[in-house]
């Protein structure tokens, strides 16, 4: 890579709240961006865009101050912001498809970096057909603890870029000759993966 790993990489993570009918519906809530070293980017309330039913609080830790707020960003605003950060970058994360997928942000598959999706990770718990949560994949994996008490998107980047770090010798070697070491995420979601990377 001619790019510098702290120029080139950058770490998503999100947290939403429930809209529509019983809150089954996601709608971004907060989203974090941070660089290869964890400093934070970008770490922003998203104000909705229709009426939350479920803001999921128990877990999230959201409530409606936090949305309505005068600091919370208007949807538009993050969604460009994001779009602007991510141009040209590898985007690290765990479920990333869900995370582009409500911010409506498209990016290239060949520039995720998707610890849900690794093979070897999946392999190292034995449950290469399923999606490893992120709380597991880091306990198993670096027998560090998170998502203890309130879920936090700032947490949820910074450990999945660190997964990345902790084999991105192997994984990059991968990439570059041409062997593609993830698997698709699940196929009820298939169709939303090929709507929102782009090739």
């Amino acid at each position: 890579m001619s790019q510098s790993a702290d120029d080139l990489f950058l770490a998503l993570g999100t947290i939403c709240c429930g809209v529509g009918p019983g809150g089954s519906t996601s709608m971004v809530a907060r989203v974090s961006l941070v660089n290869y070293r964890g400093s934070i980017v970008l770490d922003a309330y998203v104000r909705p865009t229709m009426p939350v039913t479920d803001y999921r609080t128990p877990t999230t830790g959201i409530e409606a101050k936090h949305l309505n707020s005068e600091s919370a960003m208007h949807f538009n605003a993050v969604q460009s912001l994001i779009a602007e950060y991510i141009k040209g970058k590898i985007l690290v994360g765990h479920s990333l498809w869900q995370d582009l997928s409500v911010l409506g942000v498209p990016h290239p598959a060949v520039a995720t970096r998707d610890v849900a999706l690794y093979m070897p990770f999946r392999n190292a718990l034995q449950s290469p057909n399923q999606v490893v949560g992120l709380q597991t994949l880091v306990w198993h994996l670096m027998r560090r603890r998170i998502q203890y008490g309130k879920l936090d998107s700032v947490e949820n980047a910074r450990a999945a870029l660190d997964l990345y770090r902790s084999d991105s010798n192997t994984w990059e070697a991968a990439v570059s000759s041409g062997k593609w070491s993830c698997a698709l995420p699940p196929s009820t979601l298939l169709k939303m993966l090929l709507l929102i990377y782009t090739p």
